[in-house]
């Protein structure tokens, strides 16, 4: 099954006893089979027609697939609760994704199956969701799966009554019973006998999880912030820290940029080796591992072994956003071109795979392409690598990716995952040849690989536009062009920012697609942090104002004014099933906590605009979580990134000058790509400096009459800079003091 981080906060319940035996982990590959076609594929239109699949109309990509399916899908929706209501039959859901390969082979192995299908038809009704268009549904059947089996992932099975409860499910269930789990008709008849013969059973198992689930998606516990909140937070993250092979954890294995980037910051104040260790450790060996694709550029979704070598083969925008980051901050902090260079890959990728001319990105990229296929797109055999290279190239690239006549693919041990396996100067020095020309050679290389891997048929690309994951690329995007001077990235994302505002509902809310009605939490607070990042890439007051918009209708629609913090829906967003149980959700999994990207924004806007009532509803958002976050340690980054603007000093830093102006213009930009923590920078045009709010030390310093740049860490300001050169001192002295 495709795996998702599962994680447990300490003290919370037991989990609910399964109604019958829990599975284990599949060892091996299924290989999926669909056309590109697939409503046409097999002859199974008539038999969509008359089985009642009502999926052949979605706008998702993953439903879409499944059109053709001889399964009765139903659309997540009243229609399906109320034919469940009125035939008294049970509800078998299935969530998953396009990009998902175990999604796929379940589709392939079970839904395709007419048989199965005649039995499923006759017993439940069936509803199909895709959980990137559905992340509220998602998360609320992924809580209460776990809390029956003790892990999540997709596809999700969930076997609920008609009103919506989960009396049990699982993940990928086989066809017949192997990997340590049951058989899937096994499965579905003695959940159905369950469902008849013991119905009180039945309602109590579900009654108790609901319990349980509004226990669990309510992740508000109020504390005090304190400096021992970050200080727990990295010891947590030490503990875990895989010394060998960085990252965190054994395996699987995720990425965590947003843990890393919480380390940079608390790196920057204490210098410390640690730290250091951990953060290069980490961003080295995913770069160098399979994990990072190698010749096109861009992370997979994560590695299954702890050496980042073999990966998920799947690419999501999300991580690849916030990887981007990362990777940019920890090359303006420690100057290691390395980072630069897979940033540059990360753009590289966004921009031929995923980016819409006019403005947007798709969600992901699928990890293969058809039958017996598992990575094949991305992996290599000896012969293969030797069809495209020349003698000596081969000789080079075989020992920088480790290609060999055996690989690390179980499906197919010939294919090789490419990584770094031995450095050019090492291999140079064993060939006893010079080190620029097996540089050279390993650039050739990777030149007629790309070629030859560009013949291949290529992975389904979804070209949805979610909304939060477009705008978490778009403020990725803005910081790579101004880290990487790369024009392509900066005028895209603004684009792209500007596409979404005008296809917005209302002025002050944004929808999960174009054009769609709002209510999920992320949609919002994303948007509202890359509308800071265009203001300050821009200096255009309008992204700000949009910001301000987004974020008081946030605190009127999300706002729990009992509790405290934010729901992850609007108050006045309806639904069926476990969607009216209210979750607030402060973890990062694996996308950053929107309660915790939210006090980042509205940290942001505070010390933009000076405002108090930005200060004062950070200050309760993050009191209404300290309880919790103390104990999520790595996976409550986000959340704790936002208490460091509540503990520690910002760090402002402002360029005043005329538009056009060059020299301005190269000290904006030098100001956008230094690394500092809780760093505000703002642009401003010369008559605008009068009319703007500014903090007390910058207000005594800050004159119109000529460009200027200046940089305040808190309470203490550093002279004005007149030009590029002066500034670039200014702001390596405030990167040392931190």
């Amino acid at each position: 099954m495709e795996v998702q981080q599962v994680v447990r906060a300490p003290g919370s319940r037991a989990p609910c006893r399964p109604l019958s035996p829990s599975q284990g982990s599949q060892s091996e590959s299924v290989s999926r089979s669909w056309a590109e076609n697939p409503i046409q594929r097999l002859g199974y239109t008539s038999l969509m027609m008359t089985t009642g699949n009502q999926l052949a109309s979605a706008a998702s990509a993953y439903l879409h697939s499944a059109a053709h399916q001889p399964v009765p899908w139903h659309p997540w929706g009243s229609e399906a609760f109320a034919r469940a209501s009125a035939e008294d039959k049970p509800i078998l859901l299935d969530i998953g994704a396009v990009w998902c390969h175990w999604c796929h082979v379940m589709d392939a192995e079970s839904y395709e199956d007419p048989s199965l299908a005649d039995f499923l038809s006759r017993h439940f009704v069936c509803v199909k969701v895709d959980r990137d268009e559905r992340p509220d549904v998602d998360a609320r059947y992924q809580r209460a799966v776990q809390a029956i089996t003790g892990q999540g992932g997709w596809p999700l099975t969930a076997f609920l009554t008609p009103d919506g409860e989960v009396f049990y499910g699982g993940t990928y269930f086989p066809p017949e019973g192997k990997y340590g789990r049951p058989g899937f008709r096994t499965v579905l008849e003695q959940v159905l006998d369950v469902y008849r013969n013991q119905r009180d059973r039945v309602g109590v198992q579900a009654g108790a999880l609901r319990q349980l689930l509004a226990d669990h998606l309510d992740e508000v516990e109020r504390g005090d912030v304190t400096p021992r909140l970050l200080e727990a937070a990295v010891d947590g993250m030490s503990e875990v820290f895989d010394s060998r092979h960085g990252g965190f954890g054994t395996q699987p294995k995720f990425p965590h940029p947003t843990a890393v980037t919480l380390l940079l910051h608390v790196w920057q104040r204490s210098r410390g080796q640690r730290l250091r260790e951990m953060i290069d450790q980490t961003l080295v060996g995913m770069a160098r591992g399979g994990i990072h694709d190698q010749l096109g550029g861009g992370f997979h979704r994560y590695s299954v072994d702890a050496r980042w070598i073999v990966p998920h083969f799947e690419k999501m925008a999300y991580d690849n956003s916030e990887l981007l980051r990362v990777y940019l901050d920890a090359h303006a902090a420690f100057g290691t071109e390395e980072y630069a260079e897979v940033a540059r890959g990360i753009v590289r990728w966004v921009r031929e795979v995923l980016a819409d001319p006019a403005g947007g990105y798709g969600a992901s990229q699928d990890a293969d392409v058809g039958l017996h296929d598992d990575g094949d797109y991305f992996t290599w055999t000896r012969s293969e690598a030797a069809d495209a290279l020349t003698a000596e190239e081969l000789e080079v690239a075989a020992a920088y990716y480790d290609i060999g006549t055996a690989g690390e693919m179980h499906h197919d041990p010939s294919r090789n995952v490419l990584f770094v396996a031995e450095s050019v100067a090492r291999i140079a020095t064993r060939l006893g040849r010079p080190e620029t020309e097996v540089a050279d050679r390993l650039r050739s290389a990777q030149d007629r690989l790309s070629a030859a891997r560009a013949k291949r048929e290529s992975p389904f690309v979804d070209r949805t536009r979610y909304t939060s994951w477009n705008a978490m690329l778009a403020g990725a995007m803005l910081q790579a062009g101004a880290a990487l001077d790369d024009r392509w990235a900066h005028d895209h994302a603004l684009l792209t920012l500007t596409r979404i505002r005008r296809e917005s509902p209302a002025p002050d809310a944004v929808g999960h697609v174009p054009g769609g009605e709002p209510g999920l939490l992320d949609d919002q607070v994303q948007m509202a942090r890359a509308a800071l990042d265009a203001h300050e890439a821009t200096g255009d007051a309008q992204w700000l104002g949009w910001a301000e918009r987004l974020m008081s209708r946030v605190w009127a629609d999300y706002w729990d004014t009992l509790q405290g913090g934010l729901f992850d829906t609007s108050r006045d967003r309806e639904g069926e099933g476990l969607l009216p149980t209210r979750a607030k959700p402060v973890q990062d999994a694996p996308t950053p906590s929107p309660n915790g990207m939210a006090g980042l924004v509205l940290s942001r806007l505070f010390e933009i605009g000076g405002a108090e009532i930005w200060r004062e509803r950070r200050d309760a958002l993050l009191v209404a979580f300290a309880g919790r976050a103390a104990q999520l340690g790595l996976h409550g980054a986000t959340y704790l990134l936002a208490a460091d603007w509540h503990l520690n000093p910002a760090a402002h830093l402002v360029v005043v000058g005329p538009e056009g102006d060059a020299e301005v213009e190269r000290m904006h930009r030098r100001a956008r790509m230094t690394f500092l923590p809780r760093k505000v920078v703002q642009r401003v045009e010369p008559g605008a400096v009068g009319s703007r709010s500014w903090p007390a030390p910058l207000a005594a310093l800050i004159t119109p009459s000529e460009p200027r740049s200046y940089i305040c860490l808190g309470t203490r300001c550093l002279p004005p800079a007149a030009d590029d050169r002066e500034w670039a001192q200014r702001l390596a002295a405030a990167s040392h003091e931190g």
